[in-house]
């Protein structure tokens, strides 16, 4: 039964590649292995993790069984994938920050949402400074309004709450916050 092959985005691709087991699988296919035996073989994963991967694989669309009853990598997806990456427009959502606010802001924050919380301290703050502007200066807010307006751009509101408290964004006494910081627009 042949599979119908479908555009996999980026993201996705990379999702589907970021376990070791499913990244295994995709190895022992792409160096000829046709069959969960064989990818169990050159694999070396036991039967059921390599059948679980092959399953998400197959799912997803990145491996497909042929009419033969052979399974195949879709290698076509990636570069697919990379043609719709590179012909999406550059983002215009941090368009009016300086270049290497922006530069930032674009790994960082998409569509209004915090991606991921920056490890390096200097682009922690650029995040925490734009984060920062959801609060009125001059405003009192309890722990769990703060929270609110945090979990708008990301889940974990407590070390964010934290980070801004400490890179002095944010004041904190009796249970209250209050902008102390960053920039005023």
């Amino acid at each position: 039964m042949a599979s119908v092959e479908r555009d996999l985005d980026a993201g996705t691709l990379v999702g589907l590649l970021a376990d070791d087991d499913r990244r295994g699988v995709f190895a022992a296919l792409t160096l000829g292995a046709g069959g969960l035996g064989a990818v169990v073989q050159a694999s070396g994963l036991p039967p059921e993790r390599a059948s679980k991967a092959l399953s998400r694989l197959a799912d997803a669309g990145l491996v497909v069984a042929s009419d033969d009853g052979g399974l195949h990598v879709v290698g076509a997806a990636f570069s697919r994938a990379a043609r719709v990456a590179l012909a999406k427009p550059h983002s215009t959502e941090h368009a009016d920050r300086p270049a290497a606010v922006r530069k930032v802001m674009d790994v960082f924050v998409a569509e209004g949402r915090i991606t991921s919380i920056p490890t390096a301290r200097i682009k922690r703050r650029v995040l925490l400074d734009w984060l920062a502007q959801d609060f009125e200066p001059g405003v009192r807010y309890p722990e769990r309004t703060v929270n609110t307006i945090i979990a708008r751009r990301h889940s974990d509101t407590a070390s964010l709450r934290r980070y801004l408290v400490d890179e002095e964004f944010l004041e904190r006494r009796d249970g209250e916050y209050w902008r102390a910081g960053g920039t005023f627009a």
